[in-house]
């Protein structure tokens, strides 16, 4: 038997709460402590569930809520099974928070390789987003972003270079919206956001570490700050076996600039 199966508690429907999801939260708690890490496999479901005292439908209802948040993924056949994995990092484009925030509000560190940054003449969508004539010059940057040492993210942003001239002399591996702010009092407060799947071509797949022809996520993202001044057009290619996007919508909900 597992060591971490040594002290498994009572899990008992008198709680208030749902058995599985009683479950669920143990086995991420377990899972947080360290004693499973990615790469380990569970044991049988029949054999879990005795050890846990509950039915194998009970079990499985938190596997499944789990492997839909990342922690487990199941694998199929004789040699399969339960498997830990490393959860995907939760990305909630409620507000407008910028990638380095993101990450810090899930406690990781986020980390950015610049692959190019120019200085170019705005094509029609980039003018079209910024509000400048075609033509005008404009910054690219393209960036991997990382955390926990992999590529999550490739991003490629682009500043209208009449208000923002000298960007590119900058340190450019860090926040863009903090340098924004800091260095140029703009500070990036609503954006228009459009979500879609595509298909990763042969430089993004080298790029982000996956297979070419994978599925990513697009955001394109135009950004203004509160007086309505345009300060960034975005296409930000995500994977999403690494990041799970979300939103929270409704009354009340408390929408903000970045931090």
């Amino acid at each position: 038997m597992p060591g971490w199966l040594a002290s498994v508690p009572v899990f008992t429907a008198t709680t208030g709460s749902p058995l599985h999801a009683q479950i669920e939260r143990w086995l991420i708690d377990v899972i947080g402590r360290g004693d499973l890490v990615n790469g380990d496999r569970l044991p049988r479901e029949g054999d879990l569930a005795a050890e846990l005292g509950v039915s194998r439908m009970t079990l499985r209802q938190a596997l499944s809520t789990m492997e839909a948040q990342g922690t487990v993924v199941r694998k199929p056949g004789r040699s399969g099974g339960t498997y830990v994995s490393e959860p995907r990092i939760e990305c909630d484009l409620t507000g407008l928070a910028g990638f380095t925030e993101q990450m810090r509000r899930a406690n990781i560190r986020a980390g950015a390789r610049v692959v190019s940054a120019l200085t170019v003449p705005a094509t029609a969508a980039v003018a079209g987003a910024l509000s400048i004539p075609r033509g005008d010059d404009v910054h690219e940057i393209v960036r991997v972003r990382t955390a926990r040492r992999e590529p999550l993210a490739l991003e490629r942003s682009y500043f209208p270079a009449e208000v923002f001239p000298d960007l590119l002399a900058h340190r450019l591996a860090g926040s863009l919206y903090e340098l924004l702010r800091r260095h140029y009092g703009q500070t990036p407060y609503v954006a228009s956001e459009n979500l879609e799947p595509v298909i990763a071509g042969t430089s993004e797949a080298e790029l982000l570490g996956v297979e070419a022809k994978s599925a990513l996520i697009l955001i394109e993202r135009a950004a203004s700050t509160a007086a309505g001044l345009p300060v960034e057009y975005a296409r930000d290619l995500f994977r999403p076996d690494k990041v799970r996007i979300s939103f929270r919508t409704g009354l009340g909900v408390d929408v903000r600039p970045a931090d």
